[in-house]
């Protein structure tokens, strides 16, 4: 044993290194079966493997130009990385933008701006954008909602995002003034730290279920019972990253938490199909939301991706001939979301939010309906510009997902549906979470919504409206192809928005529906930071 061991330590380390480099070529040509490249190849095949697994990274940070990436290019990250810390989110030198390629935007800016009148709530706080429409005040619901921002955090449930990433995301909603939407997962504990919220009811009815997984409303009452802070219920019909498909649940995920939030049992997986049991019909999913707003007193609304549009001729028709329906409807992007999807449903189902949105948009106003609705736009609108041109078309507020993620740390490492997202945002890792100062990243959300708004109404602003809702389809132009050149939105889409019922920001913050219990104090931003 001694002579072994003389003569294990007398070879050197470059010894120790060719020796494990020997099994690991051995191992390949006599044993891998799997992998044709480290067979042919041994030993050096791994260096492909390796190289090829760190590629997106590669990518990110060291080929990709600032305006190259998708979903989210650099400089579109960057900008909110900078509004979240409260740091310098300007640009020098001039634009790098393609400012003639297809589809980009040119906001026509007034002669003389808009002019601030004495008294004005934003002359002290700039960040204060109240929705100009309220939910259910044309169908009488007992408790109409009216959104204190015009930007919102969209649908992310309680297990595809960390319990620490929704805690810091309604902490910021709440010192915003946002209200924050559940995702169909079921209201958590972490949706309950002060913010507004919205209750998305999914396929799978989780929260509010019987236990053969049907809708039960007494749940959803009691919940909405318990929880002061709910201010309106979202029908999900279907979503951008994959509408028309439902998914699965696996046991291995299901803690005991989720399980309770959720109404599942543990031990199985749990089915969220494509489609709802509680109706079969249009006309009986508009009974199911008058019944819902009935028994909750709460503004009831939809929201789906866009695909066929007969459908929407139909739902429009039966509102129009019954007098009541959806008190908002949340228009979905095709591209895409959090949600995790196979990839011919994330490139390929349904159209992209500007196409989605003006169709439907059209319809409800060949029907005389947009005034009772308010239409609620997502689909990568959390930009002070693309926000511009969303309430020119008929946006009444929008939501963002993957833009409130990147506020509280998230780097667009695209492993939402792999439980490793190395910030711990969209993971149930405990160990990847622990990394979350949840006090640090809600008031990066807070930051990132203030300066949002503060630059929309900047933009506002110097069109010579007071109020995002103002815009209209003669105010944004949009390149075409190179023999039309550009447009404005009206001749390329073929409507003019209608008119909002407008007076003044001064009467919206006053208005009794308003949610938000906004601390005026914590919508205030640093100057100095964008000087």
């Amino acid at each position: 044993m001694d002579q072994i061991l003389s003569f294990l330590s007398s070879i050197p380390w470059w010894g120790w290194i060719l020796l494990i480099l020997v099994i690991i070529a051995i191992n390949d040509v006599l044993f891998n079966r799997k992998h044709t490249i480290k067979h042919n190849f041994p030993v050096v095949g791994h260096l492909r493997y390796f190289l090829e697994s760190i590629g997106p990274e590669i990518r990110q940070y060291l080929v990709a130009n600032n305006r190259e990436e998708l979903p989210f290019n650099r400089r579109e990250r960057s900008w909110i990385y900078a509004s979240a810390k409260n740091e310098n989110n300007y640009e020098g030198f001039g634009t790098d933008q393609d400012m003639y390629s297809s589809h980009y935007i040119f906001v026509k800016n007034s002669i003389l701006p808009f002019k601030l009148p004495a008294g004005h709530p934003n002359q002290k706080n700039s960040g204060l954008i109240p929705c100009a429409k309220a939910m259910g005040t044309y169908n009488n619901r007992k408790r109409p909602f009216r959104p204190a921002s015009i930007i919102n955090v969209s649908a992310m449930s309680y297990g595809s995002l960390s319990a620490k990433a929704i805690e810091s995301l309604n902490e910021g909603c709440k010192l915003s003034g946002a209200y924050h939407n559940t995702g169909e997962g079921g209201l958590s504990p972490y949706h309950k730290k002060g913010a507004d919220v919205v209750f998305q009811i999914g396929t799978g009815y989780f929260g509010t279920r019987d236990e053969q997984g049907n809708f039960d409303m007494s749940k959803l009452v009691r919940l909405v019972q318990k929880n002061p802070q709910v201010r309106a219920i979202e029908l999900k019909l279907s979503q951008g990253a994959k509408p028309g498909k439902g998914g699965v649940l696996p046991a291995k995920k299901i803690s005991k938490e989720i399980s309770e939030i959720r109404g599942v049992p543990m031990g199985k997986d749990v089915l969220s199909p494509a489609y709802h049991s509680a109706f079969g019909s249009l006309e009986d999913m508009i009974t199911f939301i008058e019944e819902i707003a009935a028994a909750t007193g709460l503004p009831v609304g939809i929201k789906a991706a866009i695909g066929n549009l007969d459908d929407w001729h139909t739902l429009a028709g039966i509102m129009k001939s019954k007098n009541h329906g959806p008190d908002f409807i949340t228009i979905d992007g095709g591209e895409g979301g959090t949600g995790a999807a196979p990839p011919s449903f994330a490139d390929h189902v349904s159209v992209p939010w500007i196409y989605g949105f003006s169709d439907v948009y059209k319809i409800f106003q060949e029907y005389e309906l947009t005034e009772r609705l308010v239409f609620v736009a997502a689909g990568k609108l959390g930009f002070p510009a693309k926000a511009a041109m969303a309430f020119a078309l008929g946006a009444d507020c929008i939501n963002v997902g993957r833009e409130a993620m990147m506020s509280i740390g998230c780097i667009q490492a695209q492993s939402c549906h792999t439980n490793t997202c190395p910030t711990g945002i969209a993971t149930q890792n405990k160990w990847l979470q622990r990394g979350i100062d949840i006090a640090d990243k809600s008031m990066r959300t807070n930051f990132y919504f203030v300066k949002f708004r503060k630059e929309l109404l900047q933009i506002t602003h110097a069109c010579g409206h007071e109020h995002p809702a103002q815009f209209t389809t003669n105010d944004i132009e949009i390149n075409l192809s190179d023999k039309n050149l550009s447009n404005t939105l009206e001749s390329t889409f073929g409507y003019t928005k209608d008119k909002v019922n407008f007076q003044s920001v001064t009467e919206l913050v006053t208005c009794p529906h308003l949610g938000g219990n906004l601390d005026l104090k914590s919508l205030q931003i640093t100057e100095d930071a964008i000087h």
